[in-house]
């Protein structure tokens, strides 16, 4: 067990080398063939923090792991909200101007909710991953056309997010580096995992749940709190709610229109539901003053460690 603790830890690693390698190189090889650092940018904060998980994802899916992928997709989102929003507003205060991010927030739950109705017969089909699929085309176009509506200051910030050098041999030894570390860090991580969750008697779901999910978001947790004490709470917000999107959207759409996913009892009744009650917590905190204070923060945390006790309460239950 210690080994494959060691070797889970080397994975992470791999995960944040690789993960930050490949942002950069998509950020600079978009502006080199044309694209506007407005809408690199956007793309980025949205989307960019979600490919190491969606890395790990695809090759716990690849060996027939998927209970731990399920459990990395949707422990991520609670990971998201409550570990790295709490402990970025406990940093400092998140103000967040960017208005297209309320209509993104409530579009969270509906998906959250759409996953627990996919899931009411214990299984989400081919078909039901194909619509999850598109309605990850439809927020993106939303998305690219509701962001330009945004004010001057928070455009030019978003634009400023995407800036790297963009020079082609450069970008692509940075691909060829990020393909490098994140396959080996899926890897290890994907194959440490369970042998970390037997000496726990944890089963592959709550493996997923917490441990791969804490762990792979750590370097998001850690970029968010340096964003939050620069005054950039839409980055932080941004982040947060674009990669908890493509996580259902794509990464759990994508599973199930290859193969039909069996979702375990206590995801419909349990993860999935707190998922959409950490948002449903947030939506309230960010409608009034725009601003996600400490306490809200603080609270935001506590729901976050109360969530973990209790996954971990139910495992003799």
């Amino acid at each position: 067990m210690f080994a494959a603790a060691i070797w889970f830890v080397l994975g992470l690693v791999l995960l944040a080398l690789g993960g930050d390698s490949i942002v950069k190189a998509a950020s600079g090889l978009a502006q080199r063939f044309g694209a506007s650092p407005f809408v690199a940018g956007l793309l980025l904060v949205a989307f960019g923090t979600s490919l190491p998980e969606l890395v790990v994802n695809a090759r716990a899916f690849a060996i027939g792991a998927e209970d731990l992928a399920l459990g990395n997709a949707v422990g991520s989102n609670i990971v998201n909200v409550g570990l790295t929003l709490g402990l970025a507003a406990l940093a400092a205060p998140l103000l967040v101007r960017a208005r297209v991010l309320s209509p993104l927030l409530v579009l969270l739950a509906v998906v959250s909710l759409a996953l627990i109705v996919f899931g009411l017969d214990g299984v989400i089909a081919r078909w039901e991953g194909a619509l999850l699929l598109l309605g990850f085309v439809g927020v993106l176009a939303f998305l690219l056309r509701a962001a330009r509506r945004e004010a001057e200051p928070v455009r030019e910030a978003i634009a400023g997010y995407a800036m790297t050098r963009t020079g082609l041999f450069l970008n692509v030894l940075r691909v060829v580096f990020a393909g490098v570390a994140l396959y080996y860090g899926a890897r290890w991580i994907v194959n440490a995992a369970p042998v970390l969750g037997a000496g726990l008697g944890w089963s592959p779901l709550l493996v997923g749940l917490l441990p791969v999910a804490i762990g792979t978001a750590l370097p998001e947790v850690a970029a968010a709190v340096v964003a939050a004490r620069r005054g950039q709470g839409d980055m932080v917000l941004g982040h947060v709610i674009g990669s908890s999107l493509f996580n259902l959207l794509v990464v759990v759409g994508g599973m199930a229109a290859l193969r039909p996913i069996a979702l375990p009892e206590s995801f419909v009744k349990l993860e999935l539901p707190a998922a959409i009650a950490f948002v449903l917590v947030l939506y309230p905190m960010l409608r009034g003053d725009l601003t996600l204070s400490r306490r809200e923060g603080g609270i935001l945390l506590v729901a976050f460690v109360g969530w973990v006790v209790l996954e971990l309460a139910l495992i003799g239950a």
